[in-house]
């Protein structure tokens, strides 16, 4: 058995806020006690009282989560300035979590003490593990490296950086009862859970197929040997890079590429700076998309994901979806949603909400990156 419930409330008082929540959540449940959990919080909540909430519920509970710009669920579907709860039964898949602190001072260390403390509980090897980490205090490449050494290159890793809609100032992780900043809280998933997931963009690589030859991190500096500036320069004219139109950087073949979106430029130097790292002699096209091909793509990704899964049927799904196309899309960010309820015929628990960069594998063969501007599903079950 693997059973899920969701629980999303948008009003302003924290308390009346999770109370909701936990109602809902109890009302689904049942008899089942939920073993794990993952909360998606907008910034100005209380969210020491919200977590102690919970854990007067359902005292001891795996609990991860962090803050957002945005939420989504199956109870409200697309929201800000709320909360929502995915919690998880089952007697047959193990989900236990760890936690990372002060990452920013040694991501690989750090990394490594999350997925310790969360193997330390189970005595099976993880099938897949699910992060909300931070986002401002490092860079979300450096945690994601850090995840993958520690975890093996075979286990598939999700989700998506802690938000604070959009102030860009400071982010907050939770782990059981705290309320973190700096720090990479995950969870195990071991035994027979089963998963499949989709990743779509919307954007299409367009032009000429270059290469990075100069790049610090994420701020890049020459392809192909001119400053990043010009290359820019070349296909929008007097117009200044912007998230509509990022980078498609290839891996590994010319199949497959994740996306990176410039964020800031130096007109001095010709750098653009990036919402996360470029890697050095990375192949990479300017790209292009609309509103039609952004919003076609989250249906793209849930249908994939729905397409490849394993099982009969799923118990839940999850989605990360990214602030920028939340900002490009504007009044329409709902219908990112609302395309994958669309795609159902039956009900399906959806929890989700929208992050400072993505992380799933590209595809199934390859490992698992970080990206922008991109739609992640995630749907779980078991047999």
């Amino acid at each position: 058995m693997f059973k899920t419930a969701v629980g999303h409330s948008n009003d302003p008082d924290s308390l009346s806020a999770i109370e909701e929540v936990l109602q809902q959540c109890v009302s689904s449940l049942g008899e089942d006690i939920p073993k794990a959990g993952i909360l998606f919080s907008a910034i100005d909540f209380e969210h020491s009282l919200i977590l102690q909430q919970i854990d007067q519920v359902f005292p001891g509970i795996e609990l991860i989560g962090g803050t957002t710009d945005g939420e989504i669920s199956s109870v409200l579907e697309f929201q800000q300035d709320s909360i929502t709860l995915m919690l998880f039964c089952s007697d047959e898949v193990e989900i236990h979590a760890g936690v990372g602190r002060k990452v920013s001072s040694d991501p690989i260390a750090v990394t490594k003490q999350a997925v310790e403390q969360a193997r330390a509980k189970s005595t099976q090897t993880p099938r897949l593990c699910l992060t909300h980490p931070e986002s401002l205090t490092i860079s979300g490449v450096s945690i994601l490296n850090g995840l993958k050494l520690a975890l093996g290159q075979n286990v598939p890793i999700f989700g998506g950086l802690a938000g604070d809609q959009s102030r860009y100032q400071n982010t907050y992780q939770f782990f059981q009862t705290e309320v973190l900043s700096d720090s990479v809280p995950i969870l195990l998933f071991s035994g027979t859970i089963l998963f499949s997931y989709g990743v779509a963009s919307g954007w299409h690589p367009i032009g000429q197929i270059s290469q990075v030859t100069k790049v610090d991190k994420n701020i890049l500096y020459e392809i192909d040997d001119k400053p990043a500036l010009d290359f820019y320069h070349h296909y929008l004219g007097l117009l200044p890079p912007s998230m509509e139109y990022p980078l498609a950087v290839f891996h590994q073949n010319r199949d497959n590429f994740y996306i990176r979106a410039p964020i800031a430029y130096n007109q001095e130097s010709g750098s653009i700076t990036f919402f996360a790292d470029i890697p050095d002699r990375a192949i990479i096209q300017i790209a292009e998309g609309c509103y039609e091909d952004i919003l076609a793509a989250s249906k793209a990704s849930f249908m994939n994901a729905l397409n490849s899964y394993p099982g009969a049927e799923p118990s839940a799904v999850l989605f990360f979806s990214c602030v920028a196309r939340r900002q490009i899309l504007g009044t329409r960010a709902k219908e990112e949603y609302q395309n994958t309820k669309l795609s159902l015929t039956y009900h399906l628990p959806g929890c989700g909400f929208y992050s400072y960069g993505e992380i799933a594998p590209i595809d199934g063969m390859s490992q698992t990156q970080f990206h922008n501007e991109t739609f992640v599903t995630l749907i779980l079950g078991t047999r």
